[in-house]
């Protein structure tokens, strides 16, 4: 295992022997897909000796939870049938280009065929970070709590002028941005995009998107430029991005968790699930 990316659900393999790739032919990643486009699933759901193709349409696009990590990447939602076994597996659009990785399900009484596919934006990212810096260093974040400014009178006693911007409600204390940003700032722009006042930014044409895919498009170590209404002034500041830095962790890496029996209890590594 070259690297591991828990957040974003790849990891990068290697094998010891050259003949394993003889006769194999490297698929060509495709474009970020559109609503409605066809796509078809390759997998082995459920087991199986012989390959399943499954097809279905991109029925949505969105910033959404990934279920190992602990914060929201870009994702592709389709209505190809996606079962265990599936997982892993490419997904292609009618002209044969892989347009992601088939990752996982919503599973619902209320809802059905509800898959998830990881584009090939956020493939290309895992795969540079490796190659820029010799292993995975993660996604980056602001580290702030943000809250949407929809409500004009809200809007108001902040002195926000325009229908832009959301409001910092807290900042980690680990987070780089605690040096520049403070609880009531409001972010009105990033690398100057506009922030709406919904937490969404311009995506694709007349698409729109949360706020968050901006800023996981950077590396660890970029500069990002804020623009910011502070007590009803405009400023100009700038932060340097690394992923989130927990106190607490969100799981175990490499399989499962360590313990031991004293006296009948039982201690382990604490991490997220235990306290939620």
């Amino acid at each position: 295992v070259l690297a591991r990316g828990t957040e974003c659900d790849l990891a990068m393999l290697s094998v010891e022997n050259e003949e394993f790739w003889r006769g194999t032919e490297p698929l060509q990643l495709g474009r970020l897909p559109c609503l409605q486009d066809s796509v078809t699933v390759v997998g082995y759901p459920l087991g199986g000796d012989t390959i399943s193709v499954t097809k279905g349409v991109v029925s949505r696009i969105e910033v959404t939870p990934y279920a190992h990590g602990t914060s929201d990447l870009l994702g592709v939602q389709i209505d190809a049938a996606i079962n265990a076994g599936n997982s892993g597996g490419p997904a292609f659009n009618e002209q044969g280009e892989c347009i992601g990785v088939a990752f996982q399900v919503f599973r619902s009484d209320e809802a059905e065929n509800i898959g998830y596919v990881i584009p090939t934006t956020v493939v290309s990212h895992f795969l540079n970070d490796y190659r820029k810096n010799g292993k995975y260093t993660g996604f980056p974040c602001l580290g702030v709590l943000l809250q949407k400014l929809e409500n004009p009178a809200l809007r108001e006693s902040l002195k926000v002028p325009s229908s832009e911007g959301v409001l910092v409600r807290r900042v980690e204390p680990t987070a780089p941005a605690s040096s520049v940003l403070r609880k009531g700032d409001v972010i009105t722009s990033f690398d100057g995009v506009s922030v709406g006042c919904e937490g969404t930014v311009p995506f694709r044409s007349t698409e729109r998107i949360a706020f968050r895919y901006l800023t996981s498009q950077k590396y660890a170590g970029d500069v990002a430029q804020l623009g910011i209404i502070r007590e009803g002034n405009v400023m100009k500041v700038q932060t340097i991005l690394h992923p989130r830095k927990h106190l607490v962790p969100f799981n175990v890496d490499g399989g499962q968790p360590s313990y031991l029996i004293v006296a009948g209890l039982v201690f382990t590594p604490l991490t997220e699930p235990f306290i939620e």
